[in-house]
């Protein structure tokens, strides 16, 4: 993956020969230093970069022939026309210049601003994208302020929804769910701000009651929906091939698409036969564990970016995967290589009320148990992609093995030894089952123990005729383990 350049470190041949992209910006020295402006707040508002002025137009012309009037502009630029002002350093790289005189090249850090939008002197948000600084338009400028926070969509008036377009039901079972014992069921709601008091004495409705509790909230919000397609076969088809064998689009207030969601998806979702650890016998088991599924459907819905217009929640099953689409890309500091440890909710009140009424974990339990819930079930991880507009999560059944698995006939063969077999061996032989095969270094990490304790037990599963040791030669650093098959 590419890195964002330091210029602590860049030579001149990292000036000429790095490609312009996202995290990197080659300007000529004849640039006005004010329009600096422009790649300064992108990259701020983006992920930050490294800035290279003097090295425009194929060549290195160097800067000093601009004067140091013009370069003190260049440097103060991050204050003068960046608002608020863009946190950058600098440093001088010296060159000899297409003149062959010597030189100087004005290498800028940008630092990436989380928690801020910066604007130029004429009002315009620039987000750097590939490598381009792309204007953002009104809609755009506001989606990039929600995801910084410095707006919250949730706390959105929605001029159009009043208390009595919300479910008193879902009222009622929000008020215990908080432990309220009044009369005035909107009283909760008040509290958790999720209405306001208006100036003609009404009470105005958050977009987050709106989504949470209004009786038909695709009135206000017609993307608030998931959409499940189930495919036959491994692909997505189209035309004449289109392989859709079933959808659905469930709709309602959040807590209800939620309990529709899962006795919907419970009821596609496919048995397969396991080897059960306890017994040593073979036993049904779900096609995923359903925590890892449901926890992930919990989190598009809570955690999605409601103000992106013309999409919704997609969930494609196919025979080997599930895939749960969320539109937005990842909240704020989270990314999919932290998202086990971060917590961060782009709609903290719509995660806090679904926390009340029991959906989503606290503190992270939940994507934790989602992972250690696959890994039980001897499932590949979750994979989390972000697209541009979206974060899709992939739940794999690992189909192809459990069916050659179904036909290897090795039942009777465990079962008849299993209550002789020590801990360790059967989490080998449960391992074997689901993956195929094993190798000394996978039971090691499956067991914490030594290597030489984990040949051991390898070995004895050879001796008693259960493992088959597949080796070129006593030496061979690719030998594995499998399950001897016995002919009838």
């Amino acid at each position: 993956m590419f890195k964002t350049p330091d210029i602590d470190t860049m030579t001149i041949d990292d000036v000429l020969n790095l490609p312009e992209s996202q995290y990197f910006e080659r300007k000529s020295a004849e640039i006005k230093a004010a329009k600096l402006n422009i790649p300064l707040t992108a990259m701020a508002n983006a992920d930050g970069g490294v800035i290279a002025v003097g090295a425009g137009n194929g060549k290195i012309e160097g800067i000093t022939a601009q004067g140091n009037i013009k370069i003190n502009d260049y440097i103060q630029c991050k204050i003068n026309n960046c608002f608020p002002s863009v946190k950058a350093r600098h440093r001088y790289l010296p060159v000899t210049n297409y003149k062959g005189e010597h030189d100087q090249i004005l290498l800028i850090q940008v630092e990436a601003s989380p928690n801020t939008v910066h604007k130029t002197s004429a009002d315009d948000v620039y987000l750097r994208i590939g490598d381009e600084s792309v204007r953002l338009n009104h809609e755009q400028r506001l989606n990039l302020e929600y995801d910084k926070g410095e707006r919250s969509f949730e706390d959105q008036i929605v001029q159009n929804c009043k208390l009595q377009d919300l479910d008193k039901d879902l009222l009622h079972q929000y008020a215990k769910a908080v432990e309220y014992e009044g009369e005035d069921i909107t009283q909760p709601l008040y509290a958790r701000g999720f209405i306001h008091p208006a100036e003609d004495g009404s009470m105005e409705v958050t977009a987050a009651a709106a989504l949470l509790f209004a009786t038909h909230p695709g009135r206000f919000f017609p993307n608030s929906r998931i959409r499940f397609i189930r495919y036959e076969g491994s692909s997505e088809e189209v035309g004449t091939s289109m392989n859709i064998v079933k959808q659905t689009t469930i709709e309602g207030p959040l807590p209800a698409m939620l309990e529709q969601s899962k006795r919907f998806i419970s009821s596609q979702l496919r048995d397969f036969t396991s080897l059960n650890p306890l017994s040593g016998k073979f036993s049904t088991v779900p096609e995923y564990p359903e925590f890892a599924w449901l926890e992930g459907v919990v989190n598009a819905v809570t955690h999605r970016a409601y103000n992106i217009h013309g999409d919704d929640i997609k969930i494609k099953m196919f025979d080997d995967r599930l895939e749960i689409s969320s539109p937005g890309r990842f909240p704020h500091i989270v990314n999919r290589e932290n998202i086990k440890e971060v917590r961060y909710s782009r709609n903290s009140r719509i995660a806090r009320a679904l926390t009340d009424l029991r959906w989503v974990r606290e503190l992270g339990e939940g994507v934790k148990r989602m992972y250690k819930e696959m890994e039980d079930f001897f499932l590949d991880a979750p994979e989390y992609t972000e697209t541009q507009n979206a974060v899709i999560l992939t739940l794999k059944n690992n189909i192809v093995m459990r069916r050659i698995r179904r036909e290897e006939r090795i039942s009777m063969l465990i079962s008849t030894e299993w209550d002789e077999l020590n801990e360790f061996e059967k989490k080998a032989i449960e391992f074997v089952y689901s993956r195929g095969s094993i190798n000394t270094a996978q039971l090691q990490q499956l067991t914490g123990r030594s290597r030489t304790f984990c040949k051991d037990i390898l070995k004895a599963l050879t001796d008693k005729d259960i493992f088959t040791l597949n080796s070129t030669s006593p030496t061979d650093p690719n030998q594995y383990y499998s399950l001897q098959i016995v002919s009838e």
